[in-house]
């Protein structure tokens, strides 16, 4: 499908890198714009492609040219350069919405406040193990704009999708959906209005049809909500934390055993419930799912266990940026925790972790650049609270202060951006800084 169109791309990061090389392929003009820097990498595969691009700004006569602009997903809908162009009847989509229009594979859409990247891995895993060609796109690291311009051509594309990529959507419409939960996060970017957090997760069903799927946590209070005030079209499959037992899961089919595989916690039970039902509507039997369950290898930065020193494990789960995701990361622990948290507030609410904090968690760690909050909620329930601003200085508190027998937990509750470049930075500053402790460690045989 060739468009003979003049796009214009804002944002240089993967997903509008992306889109301009998928444009480009098509026969588009393409031009990209970033008010920001662009990295190297990136600004070379443009050069490369033929591309124009600026960086440091916006230029807007050249933007207001386009035919279609497609915008990176962390430019809100609010900014006045998208309100502009929306005035003048330019069409300002996502690079998801763009990337959707090229490909005739089914669409597996995964989203929700916590476990989408660990399912999406999962379920692609699950696929390709039952003979299904899938491809794993979207909010993992490859954009799904970037899988197609370089030829992919799958069965399936299992994507990872965000609400701000899911708030860019028009006609996006995938075969199967799934919305594995909705708590508050990113409350900061939707006027700290839960309704509208959720109204944005429930978009990712807003083009389904009855011939469509949709999997959804039944125990949910805000996705009920959200059901409640949308015209959903597709078959619905509830997932209920009632079909977990003694770490197994109860599937209309028989059982699958967790306790064989990798995967730990109750939220990982959850996320394998929906990961095991998409894959069964897609024709996998049970005994490929157990399969691929025991071979499946946990997702760095999510409860991944990068060493042990003295006695103590050490757990990265760097993507744990909300209260909701902390909560299950200490739920699984069995441990006592020398906990490590900070960075970005979001507009966290930390009351739910209170509870698990006076139980579970012996010193708490503050890896941000502005720690008053954290401490301010926790000082009179954790008894040792140390501040930090490097990974490097976190890992050695909690190396002075961890007895054998605990856990140092990096979960943060919070974004990255305030010391890392992300929360992957974050994690490998985390797993680098673990290893250098288990260096000194090691004893060679005589």
């Amino acid at each position: 499908m060739k468009h003979q169109t003049n796009i214009v791309v804002l944002g240089g990061g993967e997903s509008g890198v992306g889109a301009a090389l998928l444009a480009k392929k098509n026969g588009a003009s393409v031009f990209l714009s970033d008010r920001g820097e662009i990295s190297a990498v990136h600004q070379a595969e443009l050069l490369a492609a033929g591309i124009a691009f600026e960086t440091g700004q916006h230029t807007r006569a050249q933007i207001l040219q386009a035919s279609e602009v497609i915008k990176s997903p962390g430019i809100p809908d609010t900014v006045p350069l998208v309100l502009e162009l929306v005035a003048q009847g330019i069409p300002v989509i996502g690079e998801i919405e763009y990337a959707a229009r090229f490909t005739q594979a089914t669409l597996l859409a995964i989203t929700g406040s916590n476990g989408k990247t660990t399912t999406a891995y999962l379920t692609h895993h699950l696929l390709n193990a039952g003979g299904i060609k899938a491809s794993l796109v979207g909010n993992v690291g490859i954009s799904f704009a970037r899988s197609l311009a370089e030829g992919d051509e799958p069965e399936v594309f299992v994507i990872e999708i965000s609400s701000f990529q899911l708030d860019s959507i028009r006609d996006f419409r995938p075969r199967l959906a799934a919305i594995l939960n909705i708590t508050p996060d990113h409350l900061d970017r939707y006027n700290y209005d839960m309704a509208g957090y959720t109204a944005s997760k429930m978009r990712i069903t807003m083009n389904q049809q009855a011939t469509d799927e949709l999997w959804y946590l039944a125990e949910d209070e805000h996705t009920k909500k959200g059901l409640a005030t949308t015209n959903v079209k597709a078959q619905l499959h509830p997932i209920s934390k009632a079909a977990i037992m003694d770490h197994r899961l109860r599937l209309a089919d028989g059982w699958l055993d967790l306790n064989t595989t990798q995967l730990r916690g109750r939220h990982n039970a959850l996320n394998a419930l929906f990961a095991t039902g998409m894959a069964q509507a897609l024709g996998i039997g049970m005994a490929v799912l157990q399969e691929g369950l025991n071979t499946f290898q946990p997702v760095p930065h999510r409860l991944e266990p990068v060493g042990e020193v003295n006695g103590v494990i050490y757990i990265n789960d760097s993507k744990a940026t909300n209260v909701d995701a902390v909560t299950y990361a200490l739920e699984a622990m069995t441990q006592p925790i020398i906990w490590i948290a900070g960075g970005t507030d979001k507009g966290n609410d930390y009351e739910p972790l209170f509870a698990l904090a006076k139980n579970k968690v012996q010193a708490l760690i503050c890896l941000g650049a502005d720690n008053t909050k954290l401490k301010a909620a926790f000082a009179d329930k954790i008894d040792t609270i140390r501040e930090t601003s490097r990974a490097e200085d976190a890992v050695q508190a909690a190396f002075k202060l961890a007895q054998p027998g605990q856990v140092v937990l990096l979960s943060p509750a919070c974004a990255s951006f305030d010391l890392f470049k992300n929360y992957i930075d974050r994690g490998d500053q985390f797993r680098a800084a673990v290893q250098a402790l288990i260096t000194p460690n090691l004893t060679t045989a005589p």
